[in-house]
């Protein structure tokens, strides 16, 4: 069953966008500067600095040179932890249909059953939800590959937004600008039926 991997700067970026949604931090306020940030979290500056970064990056907050940290948007902080809860609930459902498949091996039958249910709850989830997340595997010869996600403008290039990587035994939910995309790995992202598309053409060998 793959392991949960989710940076420490996005756990403490979430308690921040907690404290906004929770009306503690309220829009327009100035935070502490980052040292602060970290004390009050019990984390390093250096960990604090990405957490902001992560928020800044989502226009939540504003970093302003030399008075601390803006508090810009709770209707983008709500937005966030959202996007984070479903990350993580697709990291159960993922363990859950793996659990299913390892038990069912040996029963070709059974295991063709559950798969169709599973395929037909899913196309009624997607019809009813066009935020449900679609799975992708690049192809390993891909000339995107090892690349960061932000050098690749996915985003701009696809309409994608990444919510999750698996790599390898490990799923890194909501991986950031920052991580890379390597052979093998499988992208979650959500979006419509064309950014699908897009996405197959932007990874085509």
């Amino acid at each position: 069953m793959p392991k949960v991997k989710e940076p420490r700067y996005h756990q403490i970026a979430q308690e921040i966008a907690e404290h906004i949604v929770n009306k503690q931090f309220l829009v327009g306020e100035k935070l502490h500067a980052r040292s602060t940030l970290a004390a009050t979290f019990g984390v390093s500056a250096e960990t604090a600095r990405k957490a902001i970064s992560v928020l800044a990056d989502l226009d939540i907050v504003k970093p302003v040179h030399g008075s601390g940290v803006e508090v810009l948007s709770r209707e983008k902080a709500r937005e966030f932890l959202d996007q984070a809860k479903e990350s993580r609930d697709l990291q159960t459902t993922h363990s859950e249909i793996k659990g299913l498949i390892a038990k069912q091996k040996e029963n070709l039958a059974n295991l063709d059953e559950a798969f169709s249910l599973i395929l037909d709850q899913t196309q009624r989830v997607r019809k009813n939800n066009p935020m449900s997340p679609y799975e992708f595997i690049p192809e390993a010869d891909s000339p995107m590959l090892n690349q960061s996600i932000g050098s690749l403008n996915i985003w701009q290039n696809t309409g994608a937004t990444i919510i999750a990587i698996l790599h390898e035994d490990e799923i890194i939910l909501s991986p950031g600008p920052y991580a890379n995309i390597m052979p093998g790995d499988t992208i979650y992202f959500v979006g419509s039926d064309k950014t699908v598309e897009a996405i197959h053409q932007f990874f085509a060998v």
